[in-house]
This record gives structure tokens, C-alpha cells and sequence, in this order.
């Protein structure tokens, strides 16, 4: 059941954006989707709203979890994650990492709200206090992130942590005549989503799954509105990487950027087209200079199964692999019934992981 926070604890709820972009700026590890741009995207996707919460502890330190929940009043109790599911959210903690207690008290918080789930996936360069403080009401799932160090600029980078295969793949992209153009105004949407529809009929025919449920699934875990509004809200901060070959579409990147931190977000191609001239490797080249060139110190790739061809992909990269697991607390079994149904759904169809 909720409870107050404990003694010399203040809470709000949820947290003024004008102090929420303050804290950000004083959280040196902070990433893209830490940010109130993130979370009105969100919201613009699903029926979410913001339920972060501030913490103000005796001595001066605040710590701000970003959160949504379903803003239906039928709904309302049913989550409030941070973000699971939709990107890494997690405690911001300016002026440098909590201590036990402190971060105790946020997480034994968070395990008393009245939500039937509250769930929060901590940043891969987060202090590994948080894992150390979790309350036993929070059980844990793994998520393992790539992050690319850029520290040295990107002839470092090129030259002692891209593997040579990553190199030879650049110079094949580059002597076989691929194009590629960048945009940051939202223009490329549509022929991003018209990649991404394709790599969703390619994934579904991979995975022995049924195209119309493949489309439905995607459809639900990614609206094509989520992109729009990502797009539109952020602006510049938002880069759309496309390669042509022959003219045609092959392959494209999206990649965002706040503060030090450039995450490659979303990626779609043609394979037909984009793999036998290696055009994802010169995509991410140039959004990796790009990065570099703007001062970034961390290029996110995102998670992957390790030891899947994805990690191996990344890995190409010199990213390295950064275990940061999810937390929740449940107050019915709901991930277990849902891990049960996609199961027993996946059997049904003879569905395969790719």
C-alpha cells in the first residue's frame, strides 16, 4: 500500500520541467531518454502522462525519477514504469552518485505506490548503487546495452576500435557508389517508415510469424506516430541517416543526441540492397564522426542477446557490452501471464527466435 516517504524525504510529483531540464544539465551521465522531450513523446505515442517524482533529501541532494502511467482514469493503476519498454529511464542524480540510503529510499518508494506494476531500468552508466539498494519486493530481468567509447575523436575510433572487417565494409560501401544523405527535419520519416515496414515482413518470414501479427505486434510496441513525434520534438537532435544504392532506398539509421550522449535509436533496410555493399557500416561510420565532431563521449547502440549476430554486429563497432537490468515490482503476476501467453503463441505458430 502507499506510504509516506521516509523522514527528511520530499516528494513532487510530478517534477516542474524548467528544474527537471536544470537537473538534467548537472547529471553528467545523463541520456537521451532521461529527457522531458522523451517523455512528451511518449505520451504523443500512447495514452501516457508524467508521474515523475522528485526526491529533496535533508543536506540538499534530489534525485528525479522520469515515469509515466496511463493518464485513462480506468487504466491509471495499472503501471508506472521508468521506462521499460520504451527506452532506458532510470534516476537522474546531479552533482554526482547517491549513497545507500538515498537510493534506498527512492527505490523503497517507488515499491509502495499503488500501481499494480512499477518498473525502472537504470541507466548502463548508472552507479551500481541502485543494484545494491533494490528492496526484495523488486525482482530483476537482464538487459545488456552496447556503448562505444569516443573519448580520443573519431580518427581514434576508426583506427584502434572499429574491428578492420568494420573498415573493409566502409570502403566497400564507399567504393560501390552508396549515398548517403542526413536529415534532421523530420523529412526522411516516411522513407524510414517504408524501410522499417519491410524489415518487419523480413523478421516475420524469418521468425516463422504470421505477417499480419508481425505488423500488429510492431504496430503496438511502436506506434509510426512515436518516430513523427520524436522527430517533430526534437528537432536537430534528431538525425536521419539514409543510404541510396542505385538511387533506390537501401538502408537507414535514426540517431539522437543530448549532452555527451548520441544513441543510434532505430534502424530499417532493405537487405536485398543494403548488405551486399555493407551499407549499415558506412551509415554508422558517418554517425559516429558526426557524434565525435559534436563533442559526444558515448555512441549508445542499444541492446542485443549477447552472443547474438546483433551483439556480434555492435561489437564489430568496439562497443562494449554494459549489463543494466530492469526492475519491477508486480502486485499480480502480470509479466509471468504474459510471458506464458507469448509462449504458448509462439508455439502455436512454430515461431522462431532470430
Amino acid at each position: 500500500m502507499p506510504r509516506n516517504p521516509p523522514a527528511g524525504v520530499r516528494v513532487t510529483s510530478p517534477v516542474p520541467r524548467a528544474l527537471w531540464w536544470e537537473l538534467l544539465g548537472r547529471d553528467g551521465g545523463a541520456l537521451v531518454t532521461q529527457t522531458p522531450t522523451w517523455l512528451d513523446c511518449l505520451c504523443e505515442a500512447w495514452p501516457l502522462e508524467d508521474a515523475s517524482r522528485l526526491y529533496r533529501f535533508d543536506g540538499g541532494r534530489r534525485i528525479l525519477v522520469p515515469l509515466v502511467r496511463h493518464r485513462r482514469r480506468a487504466t491509471r493503476l495499472l503501471a508506472e514504469e521508468s521506462w521499460p519498454g520504451w527506452g532506458v529511464g532510470g534516476a537522474l542524480v546531479p552533482d554526482g552518485a547517491p549513497d545507500l540510503r538515498q537510493a534506498r529510499a527512492v527505490l523503497e518508494d517507488l515499491a509502495h505506490r499503488p500501481a499494480v506494476r512499477v518498473a525502472v531500468r537504470f541507466s548502463p552508466r548508472a552507479s551500481p548503487v541502485w543494484g545494491e539498494a533494490a528492496p526484495g519486493a523488486f525482482a530483476a530481468y537482464d538487459r545488456t546495452t552496447f556503448l562505444l567509447d569516443l573519448d580520443g575523436g573519431f580518427e581514434e575510433v576508426w583506427a584502434r576500435r572499429f574491428h578492420a572487417r568494420v573498415r573493409r565494409g566502409v570502403r566497400q560501401a564507399e567504393r560501390a557508389g552508396v549515398e548517403v544523405e542526413v536529415d534532421r527535419t523530420g523529412r526522411l520519416v516516411p522513407l524510414f517508415q517504408r524501410l522499417y515496414r519491410e524489415s518487419v515482413e523480413r523478421w516475420a518470414a524469418q521468425q516463422h510469424e504470421p505477417p499480419a501479427l508481425a505488423r500488429w505486434r510492431h504496430r503496438r510496441e511502436e506506434p509510426p506516430r512515436l518516430l513523427e513525434a520524436v522527430a517533430e520534438r526534437f528537432g536537430p537532435s534528431c538525425a536521419i541517416w539514409l543510404a541510396r544504392c542505385g538511387g533506390e532506398p537501401a538502408a537507414a539509421i535514426v540517431v539522437l543526441r543530448h549532452g555527451d550522449h548520441t544513441k543510434y535509436w532505430r534502424g530499417a533496410m532493405d537487405r536485398a540492397l543494403a548488405n551486399p555493399v555493407r551499407a549499415n557500416h558506412l551509415l554508422h561510420r558517418l554517425a559516429v564522426e558526426d557524434a565525435c565532431a559534436a563533442g559526444s563521449r558515448c555512441y549508445d547502440m542499444g541492446d542485443a542477446r549477447p552472443d547474438s549476430s546483433l551483439a556480434e554486429f555492435k561489437e564489430s563497432f568496439g562497443a562494449r557490452a554494459v549489463r543494466n537490468p530492469a526492475y519491477y515490482r508486480e502486485r499480480l503476476p502480470l509479466t509471468a501471464a504474459d510471458r506464458r501467453m507469448r509462449g504458448a503463441v509462439k508455439r502455436v505458430i512454430g515461431f522462431r527466435d532470430a
